[in-house]
């Protein structure tokens, strides 16, 4: 299956306490076991004032649905056609 990237804005994301992102965390999760396995939170970068969270998903209409159930905001989400590191200079 294709991982995606999904950016949210989240005013003030970088503020948010551990208590916080931990019940941000488990309402993803939750939302995730409803939907019944096939898509895959793999992990997510905090910023300033955006989330970026990196799926697996069959296509976008399920992370459209899973931000969805969960309210969560996905502002843009980009299906991720390669992945590149330092090895890739070599």
């Amino acid at each position: 299956m294709p991982k995606f990237i999904i950016e949210r804005e989240i005013t003030d994301a970088g503020q948010l306490s551990q208590s916080e992102l931990q019940s941000i965390s488990q309402k993803s999760c939750a939302v995730l076991d409803e939907l019944g396995g096939r898509t895959q939170w793999v992990h997510s970068y905090v910023t300033e004032n955006k989330v970026y969270c990196i799926y697996i998903a069959p296509d976008v209409a399920a992370l459209e649905k899973h931000a969805q159930m969960g309210g969560f905001p996905a502002n843009s989400i980009a299906k991720i056609s390669t992945i590149i590191d330092p090895i890739t200079a070599e």
